[in-house]
């Protein structure tokens, strides 16, 4: 069976999106009420809510509650088309991409297909660490998870099954290493009553010499204060060297016993050949002018997490952050539909992270607090930019009943199914 991409040519001008997370999905929606074909090519059928992974990791969420179907968005948009494919080559000379359906000609090519986790070039980490950069991967985690507490009511090698490391002080490592301290003291204990739950360590190692580094010095001092008070063995101004699986090594050659390291450390551009070389940084990202054009391309702009403009107060690009991604794709489809040119210029709303329970540490322009306020403010945010008022409202309740309760209901073990 041969495939076709199978999009109609007509006389408006075509924009090719690559990738629907933040940055794809806003710029497609602000095309709305524009003279453009609009063709939206994802590898998936659903856009994925990345600041809540986490929560699917440890069992608070239901994957569903954090992705919304595509197609839902745009059922009534007119010239929208969407194709579920990888995107394997651009062919700039002739304004053509090559994809797993076939080959495409764009007149405007956006780049919005973000970035995955970065090793730094270790490759046993990349073998055996668990990331977390998709639904996907926040199953398995929770998988690994589970399953190694199952695997501790049986086996004499009890010590590396119930430690945990969590590599990266970044908001993702400090908001999974809560979670992970709450399931062992609200509920490793009820489900695992012959475990002694106390020896469960879960270790947060940041190379930096502190933690949310982006954030200010208060909200980094109260949050490693939140997670010691919660037991996290917090690790600062610590790289991790290695692991194969069962050992971590640190850089001040101690060893950590572990079948469970969550790689939080860093993140890479997802590379679509074509482009040339030369527009790529160290990690990646493509290089871009004030308006996100690629530069030395006349009719291809890049987006968000992949795109890397370098401006005097952000010389080496942009934080990798939503709230960057939304701007840029508000800021550039205003330009394409007016054809009158604004240069990006980033609105910085502020920084939040949340521990735990009432805990969680808010950066605004001119104020920092922590605690049940910001805590409160994290879930209100986090809510509102949540798609679809099913999921909303899933959430919500998922939210109040882990709080009434102390418990998370998700914490299910599916296995392959053989025949």
């Amino acid at each position: 069976m041969s495939l076709t991409i199978n999009i109609p040519d007509t006389s408006k001008k075509r924009i090719v999106i690559v990738g629907c997370g933040f940055a794809g999905l806003s710029f497609a929606k602000e095309l709305s009420k524009s003279d453009f074909q609009v063709v939206i090519i994802d590898k998936n059928n659903f856009h994925q809510f990345q600041p809540l992974f986490y929560q699917v990791a440890t069992a608070g969420l239901e994957p569903r509650d954090i992705t919304f179907p595509i197609r839902k968005i745009f059922q009534n948009f007119n010239d929208y088309f969407i194709r579920i494919a990888d995107v394997t080559k651009v062919n700039s000379e002739i304004n053509q991409i090559e994809t797993s359906l076939g080959n495409l000609y764009y007149d405007y090519l956006v780049l919005a297909n973000g970035a995955d986790t970065s090793f730094f070039g270790m490759h046993n980490i990349q073998k055996h660490a668990k990331p977390m950069k998709n639904v996907y991967e926040s199953v398995g985690l929770l998988w690994d998870i589970l399953q190694n507490m199952e695997d501790a009511l049986t086996s004499d090698v009890v010590e590396e099954l119930m430690n945990i490391v969590v590599v990266g002080g970044g908001p993702t490592g400090v908001e999974i290493s809560g979670a992970l301290a709450e399931m062992k003291k609200f509920v490793f204990p009820k489900d695992y009553p012959e475990i002694d739950c106390s020896k469960i360590n879960i270790y947060l190692i940041e190379a930096s010499t502190k933690l949310l580094g982006s954030m200010s010095e208060k909200s980094s001092a109260k949050a490693k204060n939140f997670l010691e008070r919660m037991g996290v063995n917090v690790l600062t101004s610590t790289a991790v060297k290695d692991y194969d699986g069962h050992l971590v090594s640190l850089g001040d050659g101690k060893i950590i016993k572990s079948k469970t390291l969550i790689w939080a450390a860093g993140i890479q551009g997802n590379i679509i050949s074509g482009i040339n070389a030369n527009n790529f940084t160290r990690s990646n990202r493509i290089l871009v002018d004030k308006f996100n054009n690629v530069k030395n391309y006349q009719n291809i702009f890049a987006l968000g997490d992949i795109a890397c403009m370098n401006t005097e107060i952000y010389p080496n690009g942009h934080p990798q952050v939503a709230q960057v991604a939304i701007q840029q794709a508000k800021n550039l489809a205003s330009n394409l539909r007016k054809n009158t040119w604004k240069e990006f210029k980033y609105k910085d709303l502020g920084s939040m992270a949340t521990i735990g329970r009432n805990k969680a540490v808010v950066d605004l322009k001119y104020i920092h607090f922590d605690g049940f306020i910001a805590w409160l403010v994290w879930m209100l945010i986090h809510l509102r930019s949540i798609f679809g008022v099913k999921n909303k409202i899933l959430i919500f309740i998922n939210w109040v009943w882990s709080y009434l309760t102390y418990d998370q209901s998700l914490r299910l073990l599916f296995k392959p199914f053989k025949k």
